[in-house]
């Protein structure tokens, strides 16, 4: 019973990354809004029934810029989903929800606090260090 469990959710996963690749190319060939340009999908959490679908997105944009994304992609979403019915061999599409992903942002905060670190670590250990005469 466990095996069929998994089986279950690997297929799951298949057409999670499967809407993925469709929708990043649905929007980088068919929206001309250019609000959602600049958009990256990160990834796809689908549920088990096929029903829904929450995209995570990201863009390197600022607050205001981001705003205007989300009501871009909300808008298209309708769109996205009739192509990824033509796309897809589901019964069910599932409905487009969009949400934005702000771990690429924390991870380059994150990077840049670690890099400030490891600088001020190497200057006190310069200063530590005897001057040669």
């Amino acid at each position: 019973m466990k095996r069929g469990s998994q089986r279950g959710f690997a297929r799951t996963d298949r057409v999670a990354e499967q809407i993925r690749r469709d929708l990043s190319e649905l929007i980088r060939a068919e929206i001309r809004d250019p609000r959602v340009q600049q958009v990256s999908l990160t990834a796809v959490e689908v549920t088990p029934d096929y029903a829904h679908a929450k995209i995570f997105y990201t863009a390197l944009v600022g607050e205001a810029e981001r705003e205007a994304l989300a009501k871009g992609l909300q808008r298209a979403a309708g769109f996205l989903r009739h192509e990824l019915s033509r796309q897809l061999l589901l019964r069910t599409v599932p409905e487009l929800h969009f949400e934005y992903d702000a771990s690429v942002e924390r991870g380059v905060s994150l990077s840049s606090l670690i890099d400030s670190a490891v600088a001020r670590t190497a200057d006190d250990a310069d200063e530590d260090l005897p001057a040669k005469d």
